[in-house]
């Protein structure tokens, strides 16, 4: 087991990189470093590599130099690092747990196995294998949002009893609302919950009781700004800033347009110098709909901007 000081908490807001590519395919690790920085620039608590960096497209030695750099630059800024790990086999996903807590991640985040369909048991054996092998922090993620099936409430809630001082959970699977109020049930609310839809049920989640969030890397300063109203029950930033951000995160409905729209504007604020995403591709982003997402993009920048001149 990788041995840590203390266990830090995960909270806050704690965005997810994008992994930017040079046109030939190769990943840009000096575009990545300054996306990095820049989201901890904008006042994030941290970074986490998951499903939008486009983890289950990049090699283990590629995985393994991502989250190196990532960890690194966090650990420079005090800030959490995050790094997924989940496999199809519970051998490599507690391999991948033992390098990334090696490089320094505050926390891991596991999916469950994809292409194999098992039982509650099997996912509790799984994840219990992964929480067994670092003593950091594992966040449990339903990405049902993306792929596979919903995790049980049961199972969740087992694992919270099991690991109660380093399970965190990152409900995908719809309806959000109503999951997140069930884990709290289950665990008489001593589930840790993330928000993972980018940001549309942020504001339903928040005041279910949610401690952080994991947006999209894109447009992680508005996601600090709402957070920011959230903790203050400031009712008419929350409003102003949220309306345009559901509208805008809304557009993406599945992995590929979410890697469109966020690389977009990730280019547009001058982060990115391209938006190359490794094939197969299952999404293009159409002029029609750039422009729409442009126009939402300047809604919530005026938004966010008008809270801060007052």
């Amino acid at each position: 087991m990788t041995s840590r000081l203390a266990v830090p908490a995960v909270h806050g807001v704690l965005p997810v990189f994008q992994t930017p590519f040079h046109e030939d395919g190769e990943i840009d690790l000096g575009v990545l470093a300054k996306e990095i920085r820049w989201i901890l620039e904008q006042g994030a608590d941290g970074v986490v590599m998951g499903m939008v960096s486009e983890i289950l497209r990049l090699d283990d030695v590629e995985v393994t130099a991502v989250q190196g750099l990532a960890c690194t630059i966090a650990l420079e800024h005090r800030a959490q690092s995050v790094m997924s790990v989940g496999a199809e086999s519970t051998h490599v996903a507690v391999q991948r747990a033992r390098r990334a807590a090696d490089a320094g991640a505050t926390a891991l985040m596991a999916i469950p196995p994809l292409a194999t369909a098992v039982d509650d048991d099997e996912k509790f054996a799984y994840y219990s294998a992964i929480f067994d092998a670092v003593d950091v922090p594992v966040v449990v993620q339903d990405a049902s949002g993306y792929v596979g099936q919903p995790l049980s409430i049961a199972m969740q809630a087992r694992i919270a009893h099991e690991f109660p001082d380093r399970a965190v959970f990152k409900p995908e699977a719809p309806p959000i609302g109503p999951r997140v109020s069930e884990l709290l049930a289950a665990t008489s609310s001593r589930a840790r919950i993330l928000e993972g839809t980018g940001g549309v049920a942020l504001v339903d989640s928040y005041r279910r009781g949610i401690v952080g969030t994991m947006p999209g890397a894109d447009i992680c300063w508005a996601i600090v700004a709402l957070w920011q109203a959230l903790q203050l029950d400031d009712a008419g930033a929350v409003e102003r800033i949220s309306l345009p951000l559901v509208d805008l995160v809304s557009l993406q409905t599945e992995l590929d347009s979410f890697l469109a729209v966020e690389k977009h504007l990730l280019k547009r604020q001058g982060v990115f110098a391209n938006t190359a995403v490794r094939g197969p591709v299952g999404f293009h982003l159409t002029d029609a709909a750039a422009r729409q997402v442009d126009e939402l993009f300047e809604a919530l920048q005026d938004a966010v901007a008008l809270g801060e001149s007052r």
